[in-house]
């Protein structure tokens, strides 16, 4: 009779099992970032802009290479918003936004992924600063950060070009996931824009001096 009993809850299990889990909690919510159209004086690479580049992989700094939508509490307190998160990774998150900022400003012939089969003459390494949405001032809503340090260097020689910080900054109209990643995509858009511009001027500064 045990051995029954033992039978009888082992098939009640796979039944179980068969028909899937169900549970009522919310979905997760996947959200995506699109970089900012072109500015009215960008035409895209020319056949001036010989010089290539190519982005590596940002890094991130601790808590921040994940697909979760990072927050700051006003006790300092790093957390994340629940049942949401972004569509991969925060560092090809960034990675993908850079390339095509730096691609839609013509200051370069091509910018290049990493990894990836072509050699190019520059190379710019981003650090991921700071990419939270920040409630540490106390209002409802948050205010969104973009903190991203970027080293231009020559790849022959790793010689160093520059380095800079570039900073967005957006503030969330309301509470709400919607909003708040609108001020996330703002502020890296304006932080992104900031490279483009700043990478950008190195470069020429760097030509002339080469004679170029």
């Amino acid at each position: 009779m045990s051995r029954l009993a033992l039978l009888s809850i082992v098939l009640l299990a796979a039944a179980g099992c068969s028909g899937g889990l169900h549970s009522d909690g919310p979905a997760m919510q996947i959200y995506v970032l699109r970089s900012a159209p072109p500015s009215a004086g960008a035409t895209g690479a020319t056949r001036d802009a010989t010089p290539t580049l190519q982005l590596p992989r940002p890094s991130a700094d601790p808590g921040l290479s994940t697909e979760l939508i990072t927050l700051v509490r006003t006790d300092r307190r790093m957390d994340y918003f629940s049942g949401s998160r972004w569509a991969a990774q925060l560092p090809d998150i960034v990675e993908t936004l850079a390339i095509d900022t730096l691609r839609a400003s013509g200051a370069w012939g091509a910018v290049h992924e990493s990894p990836s089969p072509f050699v190019s003459e520059y190379v710019l390494q981003i650090d991921i600063r700071r990419f939270e949405a920040d409630y540490t001032e106390g209002g409802v809503a948050p205010k969104v950060h973009v903190v991203l340090d970027c080293t231009l260097a020559r790849r022959v020689g790793r010689e160093l070009v520059t380095n800079f910080v570039a900073e967005g900054v957006a503030q969330a109209s309301e509470n709400r996931m919607g909003p708040v990643v609108a001020a996330f995509e703002s502020a890296a858009n304006e932080a992104l824009a900031t490279l483009a511009d700043r990478s950008a001027v190195a470069l020429r500064t760097a030509s002339t001096s080469e004679g170029r």
